[in-house]
């Protein structure tokens, strides 16, 4: 029987668009591209999601390898990119509808230090029970370790767990740990129906 719903973070309940954040600058399309493939796919920033990097330190990095012209956008990336929060449609009805009716509702993300400035602005954080950041404890999903750590830290049964996440590695990881999941990748109509087969009586 499901007691406890994990969410991931972005893409579930915050939209993670790169393309979107870089465009607000108002840069060259050839600009874009560089910024996309410097801050969003480097090292720098999956180190800062596994707290091995500060943002600053990743900023700092990520510089030495563009213009100067871009240093100002590499540090807006890496410190403000979540301004403003843009809250995926219909995921805050949904968690409200979980906690009214009694389910636990837990946090799992890969995300930097910085998460804890802004996840109280999003507005359905504050429903949530628990969470669990990967910088914090230098562990990062799809890790067996992490889940694990999740099912210790808050005293969870994970066959009581139902995990919501965009990755498919991430809840096939979530799988191998025990806890039963949904790949987030149609919008929440999806996810439950997804639920509702899972025994969660959400409506349609």
């Amino acid at each position: 029987m499901i007691k406890n719903i994990v969410f991931d973070m972005g893409n579930v309940l915050l939209r993670f668009e790169p393309e979107l954040f870089i465009q607000r600058l108002g840069v060259t399309p050839e600009d874009r591209r560089t910024l996309l493939i410097e801050v969003f796919r480097s090292l720098e920033w999956a180190k800062m999601d596994r707290g091995s990097l500060t943002e600053r330190q990743a900023a700092e990095l990520i510089c030495r390898r563009v213009p100067e012209r871009l240093h100002s956008a590499v540090h807006s990336l890496t410190d403000q990119w979540e301004r403003p929060i843009l809250p995926v449609e219909g995921s805050y009805e949904l968690v409200e509808e979980l906690k009214e009716k009694g389910y636990g509702l837990y946090l799992l993300s890969n995300a930097s230090y910085r998460q804890h400035d802004y996840w109280p602005l999003i507005p359905c954080s504050r429903f949530f029970d628990g969470t669990l950041i990967s910088a914090d404890v230098k562990l990062v999903k799809p890790q067996p370790e992490i889940y694990r750590l999740l099912f210790e830290k808050f005293s969870l049964v994970p066959e009581e767990c139902f995990f919501v996440d965009d990755s498919p590695a991430n809840v096939e990881g979530a799988g191998f740990c025990g806890m039963a999941g949904a790949v987030f990748n149609n919008g929440v109509p999806a996810l439950r129906k997804a639920l509702r087969n899972a025994g969660v009586p959400v409506a349609e």
